[in-house]
């Protein structure tokens, strides 16, 4: 595999070019002078300080040149939530935190991020509709961890493009490549909004209701950004006290938007009651049956249909081939 190594100082680029040049063909240089030569870099790897202006106006100017890769790992000086946010919003489809090991950078660049699903690369346009999704909930998340205003219109301009993305390519495509460019929640909302988007198509819901359908699904999880990273990406299944705390994230993402111009009572609805069940089992609030609208309902169905699919360190994802199975035989 060809990779390219960019770091914001010497010590940083020899460390990555050790770690790596065992196992792959590697070039790289500093931040500063950072030229990708070439189609065939499989892998960008980034080592560089999010806390210092220049490094992010740095990397911003070569976003456009490393979208293209298929794989863009950042290793972080901090783990904290809003280094986290800014490695995405700058284009990161995985984030390592520094003193990453050598075996952990090669796990992450050998591991295979898709399990079948199509055969074929996705379309370059599924991609780019991903990574403006995901710069979209990256900006979200920031904004809530730093107190500002949701950009309410930017949320909706990137639900709409995932929409047009499934419409034409449809959703094998779009699993395909969320799961192979993107992880953790990021990854989540965005397969949750393409599924929700395919699910309104295929019950033939007119364009004014995929809309609301999308808006609600931009939306449904930005109460994880309440949620300590080390809950929200705990690589393991949560105990007792953690989950209870997960489940707060639908009243703090209702708490959040309350309030924020756009933001209509049809997605507060939303955002506060997708983990409803309609036997009263779910929560926040304990509703059942007819209390759930029929978008909550929808998303409800996609946010779970979502969690089965995703793949995980403590679990394998589930193939949508085996839900088309379980349907055939009904």
């Amino acid at each position: 595999m060809s990779v390219y190594v960019v770091a914001d100082t010497q010590a940083g680029l020899s460390s990555l070019r050790a770690m790596l040049q065992a196992k792959h063909h590697v070039a790289g240089d500093l931040l500063g002078t950072a030229s990708v030569r070439g189609n065939d870099v499989a892998a960008v790897v980034v080592n560089a300080d999010l806390r210092v202006v220049d490094n992010i106006t740095a990397l911003k100017a070569l976003s456009s040149t490393f979208s293209r890769i298929p794989k863009r790992i950042f290793v972080l000086n901090e783990r904290s939530r809003l280094a986290v946010v800014q490695a995405h919003a700058l284009g990161a489809t995985h984030a390592l935190l520094s003193p990453v090991k050598p075996a952990q950078l090669l796990a992450k660049l050998a591991r295979n991020e898709t399990p079948s699903i199509v055969p074929s690369e996705p379309a370059s346009s599924s991609r780019e509709a991903a990574s403006v999704g995901a710069a979209s909930f990256a900006s979200m998340f920031s904004a809530v961890t730093c107190g500002w205003t949701v950009n309410v219109a930017e949320a909706r301009d990137a639900g709409s493009v995932i929409a047009e993305t499934i419409a034409e390519h449809g959703l094998s495509d779009w699993l395909a490549t969320v799961r192979r460019h993107h992880e953790g929640t990021y990854q989540h909302c965005l397969l949750v909004t393409g599924i929700a988007v395919d699910f309104g198509l295929s019950l033939g819901m007119a364009k004014i209701d995929i809309e609301r359908l999308y808006a609600a699904a931009m939306f449904h999880d930005l109460g994880k950004a309440r949620i300590p990273l080390a809950v929200l990406d705990k690589p393991g299944k949560l105990d007792p006290e953690e989950r209870a705390l997960i489940e707060t994230h639908p009243a703090a993402g209702h708490a959040v938007l309350k309030g924020t111009p756009g933001i209509s009572a049809e997605i507060l609805d939303a955002v506060r009651h997708h983990h409803e069940f309609l036997d009263g089992s779910g929560y926040p609030d304990g509703l059942c049956a007819e209390s759930i609208s029929d978008i909550v309902r929808i998303l409800t169905i996609s946010d779970i249909f979502s969690a089965l699919i995703e793949q995980r360190t403590y679990k394998q994802a589930m193939l949508v081939e085996a839900f088309r199975d379980v349907a055939l035989n009904r």
